[in-house]
């Protein structure tokens, strides 16, 4: 089945051009927006719905179950289906599930639609940054609207934290209502914006050629995949449960691997996994979300569990790194084109490592300005300098009817490091803290759980830099190699 793509690529920005970015950047933003607000609302939510630790994680869990588990789909859909066409019924999906969410009379409720905003996400997100992607020529043109997309992102975020701690002060429910109105302009903004999909929309016979048995095994093997990290703090690491969903993870890996490689229309081109600097970048994204879920997730209960903070004040406290990467993000097209890609990121992933060294001494009353900014102000130097040259990296070189699929591919990264990374920290933080010796449920039980799990963060960060760096050793190496045995 032939790919929709844009009809055409331009190096240099028009209105047309202008306008379909701030559509865009607006949907980026708004997804960065929601996540941040509800992060901040997390203690208000457990609280007014009665709900436990492990069942508050899944409020974050169950958006990038969705998130994660469709994400290829989405991105592949968007280059087979029409990037306009998907881009539009997904954001529709968001504003039904964000109206819902704000309505949400308990736990399970408000999971799933936490679930169904990450779905939209999956569709959402991979379309938005292929039609980037095939809209804008590879070169200073894309490295430019990357730029602004990706500090767009940055500025929802920290934006996020600002209104998530002001609304949670009134009720926490105004940070599910709040992206509704928004999404409804940029939803508007976008039937006008966005240029309409080459050709006519998918008839019955080209939907039939739709790669049906891959979608559907790697949608499932990647749901099971998140669901079972995500799970695995509750039911154990090593449970029969746990070990038997991973065997199932890599039998449906394996048979998707086999029906691609005799699919005449493949979800998934296994060749794009030949691409060192695509798998390299797809490896960063996985550590910087990884990470940085972990930090975020122990800061907020350390802010207000520990210390007594209202949400307005935890907001304030992150706000720092989402002004610095707001600021400095923009910049990373003319890094990258003076630079490459991979020494943003390698010095983006050394910012992270090095933050969340120092987080380690972190106690029970660590002044925030000498103990806790420096580290806030280093993961947002490492977003700054990394977010964007990821992305970059990783749809780089690719051809424009697979933006979607490598679009698809580094969103999934971001999404299911996300989701590894928490579930390892917040097993280790209920395993430290039972193992502390001290009381249950008391603060220094609480903070020895904490410390722990930054270390996971430390070692997630050092993994991400040493894979950035794997590939310009490997290739440094012969050419020493070579050199010494001509002398």
């Amino acid at each position: 089945m032939p790919a929709i793509a844009a009809p055409r690529q331009i190096d240099r920005f028009d209105a047309l051009a202008w306008a379909a970015l701030f559509v865009l950047s607006g949907a980026i933003f708004l997804d960065a927006l929601d996540v941040s607000m509800v992060g901040i609302a997390l203690p208000s939510i457990r609280k007014d719905l009665s709900m436990s630790t492990t069942s508050l994680q899944w409020v974050v869990s169950a958006y990038v179950l969705g998130y994660g588990g469709l994400m290829l789909l989405g991105g592949r859909a968007a280059d087979l289906l029409g990037r306009r066409r998907v881009f539009l019924a997904s954001l529709g999906v968001f504003v039904l599930a964000s109206a819902l969410g704000g309505f949400a009379s308990d736990g399970s409720l408000l999971i799933a639609t936490r679930f169904i905003k990450g779905v939209s996400a999956a569709f959402t997100v991979p379309t938005g940054l292929s039609i980037i992607t095939t809209t804008f020529a590879e070169g200073p043109a894309r490295n430019k609207a990357l730029s602004i997309y990706t500090a767009t992102a940055a500025s929802g975020w920290s934006l996020g934290l600002v209104f998530g701690g002001a609304l949670t002060q009134i009720g926490w429910r105004w940070t599910f209502f709040l992206p509704v109105p928004l999404a409804l302009v940029i939803l508007a903004a976008a039937r006008r914006s966005l240029a309409p999909d080459a050709g006519s929309a998918p008839g019955l016979r080209a939907l039939r050629r739709f790669d049906v048995p891959g979608a559907a095994t790697i949608t499932a093997a990647m749901l099971l995949l998140v669901y079972t990290v995500v799970s695995a703090p509750t039911h154990g690491w090593g449970s029969a449960r746990t070990l038997l969903s991973f065997v199932a993870v890599a039998a449906l890996t394996a048979l998707f691997a086999m029906i691609e490689r005799r699919s005449h229309e493949p979800l998934v081109r296994l060749g794009i996994l030949r691409s060192g600097p695509l798998v390299r970048a797809n490896l960063g994204a996985m550590a910087v979300v990884g990470g940085w879920f972990g930090v975020q997730f122990i800061t907020t209960l350390y802010f207000q569990q520990l210390r007594g903070w209202s949400p307005i004040e935890t907001a304030l406290a992150f706000l720092p790194a989402g002004i610095l990467v707001s600021l400095g993000a923009p910049q990373a097209g003319r890094i990258v084109d003076r630079f490459g890609t991979t020494r943003p990121i390698a010095a983006g992933m050394l910012s992270f490592v090095v933050g969340y060294v120092l987080f380690l001494g972190l106690h029970l009353n660590s002044p925030y300005f000498a103990a806790i900014l420096p580290t806030i102000l280093l993961a947002g130097a490492g977003f700054m300098l990394a977010y964007g040259p990821l992305n970059m990296a990783a749809t780089a070189g690719v051809a424009d009817h697979e933006q979607g699929l490598a679009s698809g591919l580094v969103n999934t990264s971001f999404q299911v490091g996300g989701a590894i990374g928490l579930a390892i920290v917040t097993a280790v933080i209920s395993s430290a803290s039972a193992s502390s010796g001290a009381p249950a449920g008391s603060s220094r039980a609480l903070l020895h759980g904490y410390q722990a799990g930054l270390v996971v963060s430390v070692i997630i960060a050092l993994l991400g830099l040493l894979a950035t760096l794997w590939g310009p050793a490997r290739a440094h190496l012969p050419a020493r190699v070579a050199l010494r045995s001509s002398d």
